[in-house]
């Protein structure tokens, strides 16, 4: 199964583009959820989410509706005084309905590959105990088969992502090393990737048909080696995201 949506829902500037003009923000997740079965939640990057607001998130989508979640920043940038049993204590709810498809542990491009940081991967497993998980590395240091290989035996995803073709940045590799494919396609914004004056800028980004179309035998390849494949667009300025999700949906289903 391949599953298409979004990196996060909840932007004001979708509303137009995306959601109806004078809809409640309320409302907004629920509307997503009738037109996507699947969104990626960074909000747990930046703060833990309440018992009330995991519940609204579970009432206001259908049965069949996933979440992926990012992993709190403590566990990916500062990884000081991880607090895995807090993160695995808040998003236990998800789990526990059937609406958490993943844990996104995304590293910053500073985690380069090191020994220190290989074996954090295996504290990061330990961690995060059953939870289906995958990591996304920011540096091209990490494409190696030995690295794929050390993820299969942690039961750890590898994020395939498309970025600008700069030095340094992770190429798009087609790799399942867990039993969940995950893809992030960020935009190919290569003139402000590293320069930028908001971070939403970095994102600015509309894929065309080709570029797209380079993904369908990705995709493919993916979903034969997984018992799930997830694909989020990260080009969320300006609902490019949506147009995006729905013209690859549409791609695979021709």
């Amino acid at each position: 199964m391949i599953r298409i949506g979004t990196a996060g829902f909840s932007y004001r500037d979708w509303l137009g583009p995306f959601y109806p003009r004078g809809l409640a923000q309320g409302e907004w997740l629920a509307y997503y959820a009738r037109q996507f079965s699947t969104v990626e939640l960074n909000v747990t990057f930046y703060r833990l989410p309440s018992t009330a607001t995991l519940a609204a998130w579970i009432d206001r989508t259908p049965a069949d509706f996933v979440f992926a979640v990012k992993a709190f920043r403590g566990l990916t940038h500062e990884r000081q005084a991880t607090d895995f049993a807090s993160f695995v204590a808040a998003v236990k709810p998800l789990a526990e309905a059937g609406k958490l498809a993943c844990v996104l542990a995304q590293f910053p491009q500073s985690f380069r590959r090191t020994p220190q940081n290989e074996a954090y991967l295996a504290r990061l497993r330990e961690g995060l105990g059953a939870l289906p998980a995958a990591v996304e590395f920011r540096h091209a240091e990490w494409v190696s088969e030995d690295v794929f290989e050390r993820l299969r035996q942690l039961k750890l995803g590898l994020a395939c992502v498309d970025e600008p073709p700069l030095r340094g940045l992770m190429p798009p590799v087609e790799v399942a090393t867990g039993p969940v494919a995950y893809v992030r396609l960020h935009g190919r914004n290569a003139p402000q990737w590293h320069q930028h004056e908001e971070a939403w800028q970095r994102y600015d980004y509309l894929y065309s048909d080709e570029e797209l179309g380079e993904w369908l035998t990705r995709l493919r390849k993916l979903e034969a080696q997984a018992a799930q494949t997830l694909v989020y667009f990260n080009n969320t300025p300006r609902a490019q995201a949506i147009e995006n999700a729905r013209e690859l949906r549409a791609m695979l289903s021709a």
